[in-house]
């Protein structure tokens, strides 16, 4: 999915920030977050959390699902 990630952020950045998280060596963080599976996207809107989706995505698909759940004013 590494492809798809950096070609997602490559579209959506500067106004969406996209953050990898490697889930062994941020462990405490890992859990903290409640990832229970890889590859997971969680959607943060002003350091809340407002989605979440679990599995392998498309750059089409992750640009569009975050997309489709920021607010307008956000984008």
């Amino acid at each position: 999915m590494a492809p798809a990630y950096e070609a997602a952020a490559k579209e959506l950045e500067p106004t969406i920030v996209l953050i990898k998280l490697n889930s062994d060596k941020e462990q405490a963080l890992s859990t903290e977050l409640g990832i229970r599976s890889i590859p997971t996207m969680i959607l943060f809107h002003r350091g809340k959390e407002i989605a979440r989706t679990s599995g392998a995505m498309s750059a089409g698909q992750i640009i569009q699902w975050v997309r489709e759940r920021l607010p307008a004013a956000a984008i």
